[in-house]
C-alpha cells in the first residue's frame, strides 16, 4: 500500500527525501511519479505539471496520472493547489481545507467510464474530500506551524487565462471560497479509483476584481511551501485505509 502527494503550481520536490523517478505508461498515456526511497518507500510524489512546469492546467494528462498513482498501489492522496481567493476568509499564504467544488472546466476527459459496465459508473460527490484526512489536517497544522482554515469551497476554471471580475463575482454568489484550475477532474477520477483525496488550497492572489491588478504574495512562499509539504507526509501516515472514505460507485 502507498500513499501519494499531489503537488500544484511551486511544489516540485518533496524536501529531504529521496526519490527515484518512475516513467509510467498506460492506456491513457503517459506519466513521471517519484518514488520515495529509504524510511519513505511507501511514499509517491507527483507533480501535475512536471517538475519544470512546461504542463499548463489545460493540458494536463489527469488521466493518466490517476491511472498512475493506482497502478503504484496509492490509496490515500493529499493534492495541493495554488489558488486565488475569493473572499476574506481565506487569508494569502494561511492554508484552505478544501471540503467542495464547483466545476467550470470544460474539453477535458473527466472520467473513466467510457462505458458503463454492470450498472456502475456513477461517482457520488456528496463528500468528495476525505473528511478523515482533511480532519487529521486542521489536527496537525498548528505543529508544522501552519495557520489553517477549514470549509472551502474550490471553483474549478480552465485556464491557463485568470477569471474576469465578472466572473469572480459570479463565483462570489454561487458559495466558491477560492479559485484555481486543476483539481477537476482530479477530485472524481481519483475517486472513481478507489482512492481517498484530501487537499489543500495555498491562497497567493487576489482574485480579479478584488484588487486593481493582480499580484502573487511571495513573502517566505517557499517556507510555507515546505512546511505545507511535511503537513501533507504526517496527515498521510497518520491515517489509514481503514479510516479514511472514498466516494461510492452506484
Amino acid at each position: 500500500m502507498s500513499v501519494a502527494i499531489l503537488g500544484g503550481t511551486g511544489i516540485y520536490n518533496l524536501p529531504e527525501i529521496k526519490v527515484e523517478e518512475r516513467l509510467i505508461n498506460n492506456r491513457y498515456g503517459e506519466a513521471v511519479a517519484y518514488v520515495g526511497q529509504g524510511n519513505y518507500r511507501d511514499v509517491v510524489f507527483m507533480t501535475r505539471h512536471g517538475i519544470k512546469h512546461d504542463t499548463p492546467p489545460h493540458k494536463v494528462n489527469y488521466r493518466a496520472n490517476m491511472r498512475a498513482l493506482k497502478d503504484l498501489g496509492v490509496t490515500r492522496i493529499m493534492a495541493t493547489y495554488a489558488v486565488g481567493a475569493i473572499t476574506n476568509d481565506y487569508p494569502l499564504l494561511e492554508l484552505a481545507v478544501m471540503r467542495d467544488f464547483l466545476d467550470f472546466t470544460s474539453g477535458r476527459e473527466f472520467s473513466f467510464f467510457d462505458a458503463i459496465k454492470g450498472g456502475i459508473g456513477h461517482v457520488e460527490m456528496s463528500k468528495p474530500f476525505c473528511p478523515i484526512l482533511s480532519a487529521k489536517t486542521i489536527e496537525l497544522a498548528k505543529k508544522h506551524g501552519i495557520n489553517v482554515h477549514d470549509g472551502a469551497t474550490y471553483v474549478a476554471t480552465n485556464g491557463p487565462r485568470f477569471e474576469s471580475p465578472a466572473e469572480i463575482k459570479m463565483y462570489q454568489i454561487l458559495g466558491g471560497d477560492v479559485v484555481g484550475m486543476t483539481a477537476c477532474p482530479e477530485i472524481f477520477l481519483a475517486a472513481e479509483l478507489g482512492m481517498s483525496f484530501g487537499a489543500v488550497a495555498l491562497p497567493i492572489n487576489l482574485a480579479a476584481g478584488l484588487e486593481e491588478n493582480i499580484t502573487l504574495a511571495t513573502d517566505n512562499i517557499n517556507e510555507v511551501r515546505e512546511n505545507m509539504v511535511r503537513l501533507m507526509l504526517d496527515v498521510l501516515h497518520s491515517t489509514t485505509n481503514e479510516e479514511c472514505q472514498v466516494p461510492i460507485l452506484l
